[in-house]
């Protein structure tokens, strides 16, 4: 769906205003130069000049296009089919990360995105695997997010 520029300007002009305001509760860290308000406070305030930057282009093409409007993919039943498959990996991740762990998840969720694209298998098996491992060491080790071992937990390093 097509959504005219206005509107998606005055939704991050508002997401954006909405941020700051939550933002100046945080409490300052003593000590420290910056606080824990400070990346929400910048990202707050470039939704803020793109969501303005949005309105004026938007209101320039009033005329020009509609407020709304189908784009061509939704008449495609491939391309409706990638989109649910989609929102079911990112519901079966939430319901299976934990018990199945991280590797086991991303694999299967992007051999089926993978294949809902069509992508050929040997491509898929090797982009997903790599994909899985890369984006593992990227959040457990550099950023220490902690991911579900889920299966994997007596391998867990």
């Amino acid at each position: 769906m097509k959504i005219h520029d206005t509107l998606f300007g005055l939704f991050f002009l508002a997401l954006g205003a909405l941020v700051l305001f939550a933002v100046k509760g945080f409490p300052n860290i003593p000590g420290q130069p910056v606080g824990p308000a400070l990346f929400p406070s910048l990202i707050a305030t470039g939704l803020c000049i793109s969501g303005f930057l949005l309105i004026l282009k938007g209101l320039r093409q009033r005329t020009s296009s509609a407020w709304f409007a189908w784009e061509d993919w939704v008449h495609s039943p491939r391309h409706v089919l990638a989109l649910f498959v989609l929102l079911g990996c990112v519901v079966f991740y939430i319901a299976f990360a934990n018990a199945l762990g991280f590797f086991a998840t991303s694999f299967m969720m992007l051999v089926a995105l993978f294949k809902a694209l069509r992508v050929n298998w040997r491509r898929t098996l090797i982009v997903a695997v790599i994909a899985t491992v890369l984006v593992h060491f990227a959040f457990y080790k550099l950023l220490r997010v902690p991911l579900p071992w889920g299966v994997l937990t007596p391998w867990a390093w």
